[in-house]
């Protein structure tokens, strides 16, 4: 996929959709043109949810939100709908294009603690936008305590006020919108949480800006997207019917003892159900029965009693991805297994118990993951993020989620695929994308374990780590929302074969 092509899934942070607008107002679409049109997206939206005639409360802020906030207001009005417009701070104070759009305002304009939010049908949010980067001011900040406190329909623009475009936080009080109209792009903090709660129904308006201009030579170049198959569709394997089963990829799962049997299974049967044409389980003598006893008959399992047994079978030179981690054990047998494997030419995914392993080679994880030569994916939720990289503030105290990603990634020179209900995927040349799929039917036991499964089939199949983490996890999203509730993780590598069918005929 081509970088135009790539743009059209870009998530702009504040300053670089500021960029934007200046390109396309340089290119000749003038400031004012864009903001009525803004206003516009947000009358339509208010539109779907109100009668005319309703009451509408519109909130302005001092800027070029407040600017959008004043077309809407007037365009509503045109619509037969009752506007109420209120105004932070004082209109001698509003400057440029917001100025120009409120001298069009019609009607009067109240002080914003004259507003009664709890006398109206819908409120606008205009009062600030993704730009934001200061605390709300002690009037505001009221306001907003009212409006989500009230019955009213709250649509905001651009992002619900108090939001951080940038990171998805807020510092302090927010508005809680039922929807959110944004602009050309979305930005980060649409996505990840608690901003992609806050928001809503997030509603992507085009207010003629266009993607040619913006992201021309030497413009923007995006380097964070929202996880879609467009983003990695082209890189999905495409075997063709001679294919065998080794050159569809082998994958060696890392196992523990007796205790541990179910884990690893999930993550071996995840790599089958995605493409890989062989699994097998590495285990301990111990578990070897139990492993036999129980299905698909279509895994593998050999039993692994020495150091130099998993090293012979990490040198075979079919295997084509290794999962370490998933009930692997913390103790001394672990830990020379999960070093086997760092020091293995094989794509690998670390997840679970692995990831604690490695937590103690922190400060040398990039020479080793360098020196190894092929590709590395780390799985961590946040709590092992947290020992993966605690060590290190400039990680993690990073200001948004997306950037602590971003730095652990080119930090540890792997793939980072950082877990919760706003995953992201973060590679060492600092693209990334935030996955907006998923339920809370995934916080069950083993999802993860299928998750690494799933990431370490698809490198099997020869498929670029970043965009092989990206499917993963768009797909595990997937299942669990097709799933639903009651899903346990032994559903999700079905779920997934079904999902693949639908969204990627060109799949095996």
């Amino acid at each position: 996929m081509g970088i135009a092509d790539k743009s059209m899934l870009a998530l702009l942070t504040p300053a670089e959709m500021a960029r934007a607008d200046q390109a396309a107002i340089a290119a000749g679409t003038p400031g004012l043109v864009l903001m009525e049109r803004a206003g516009r997206a947000v009358a339509d939206s208010v539109s779907r949810r109100a009668r005319p005639g309703q009451r509408i409360l519109v909130l302005c802020g001092p800027g070029n939100n407040g600017g959008d906030g004043f077309s809407a207001a007037r365009l509503l009005r045109e619509r037969g709908y009752a506007v109420t417009l209120a105004l932070a701070g004082a209109r001698a104070a509003l400057t440029g294009d917001a100025a120009a759009m409120a001298e069009r305002w019609p009607g009067a304009i109240e002080p914003l603690a004259a507003a009664k939010p709890e006398e109206v049908a819908l409120v606008v949010d205009a009062l600030f936008g993704a730009g934001l980067s200061r605390a709300l001011s002690d009037e505001v900040a009221e306001m907003v305590r009212r409006v989500n406190a009230a019955s009213a329909t709250v649509i905001a623009v651009d992002v619900p006020s108090g939001l951080s475009g940038e990171s998805g936080r807020a510092e302090g009080p927010v508005v809680r919108a039922d929807e959110t109209v944004t602009f050309f792009r979305l930005k980060p903090g649409h996505l990840l949480q608690p901003g992609r709660s806050l928001c809503g129904v997030t509603t992507l308006a085009d207010i003629g800006i266009a993607a040619e201009v913006a992201f021309a030579p030497g413009a923007l170049k995006p380097t964070t997207f929202r996880n879609e198959p467009a983003l990695w569709r082209d890189a999905w394997p495409a075997h063709a019917a001679e294919t065998h089963k080794y050159q569809r990829g082998a994958v060696l799962v890392l196992a523990g003892g007796l205790a541990g049997v179910g884990a690893p299974r999930l993550g071996a049967r995840a790599a089958l159900r995605i493409g890989a044409g062989l699994a097998t389980i590495a285990c301990r003598p111990e578990a070897l029965a139990a492993h036999a006893a129980r299905g698909p008959d279509a895994l593998m399992q050999r039993a692994v009693a020495e150091p130099a047994e998993l090293e012979a079978m990490l040198a075979e030179t079919r295997l084509g991805a290794v999962l370490a981690g998933p009930a692997l054990g913390l103790d001394g047998v672990a830990r020379q297994g999960v070093l086997a494997v760092l020091r293995s030419a094989v794509p690998a995914v670390f997840d679970a118990d692995a990831l604690t392993l490695l937590a103690a080679r922190t400060r040398s994880l990039k020479r080793a993951i360098t020196a190894r030569g092929k590709p590395c994916v780390l799985t961590p939720h946040e709590g092992e993020f947290q020992r993966l990289f605690g060590a290190l503030p400039e990680i993690v105290q990073a200001p948004s989620k997306l950037e602590r990603a971003r730095r652990a990634a080119a930090y540890a020179g792997a793939v980072i695929v950082l877990k919760g209900s706003d995953t992201v995927i973060a590679e060492p040349g600092g693209e990334a994308a935030i996955n907006a799929t998923g339920s809370s039917a995934l916080a069950t036991a083993g999802s993860g374990d299928v998750l690494g499964g799933l990431i370490a089939g698809l490198l099997a199949q020869g498929m670029p780590a970043f965009e092989a983490a990206c499917a993963a996890v768009w797909l595990h999203g997937k299942a669990g929302e097709t799933s639903g509730a009651g899903l346990i993780a032994d559903d999700l590598p079905e779920a997934v074969r079904g999902i693949i069918a639908e969204e990627l005929p060109r799949s095996p």
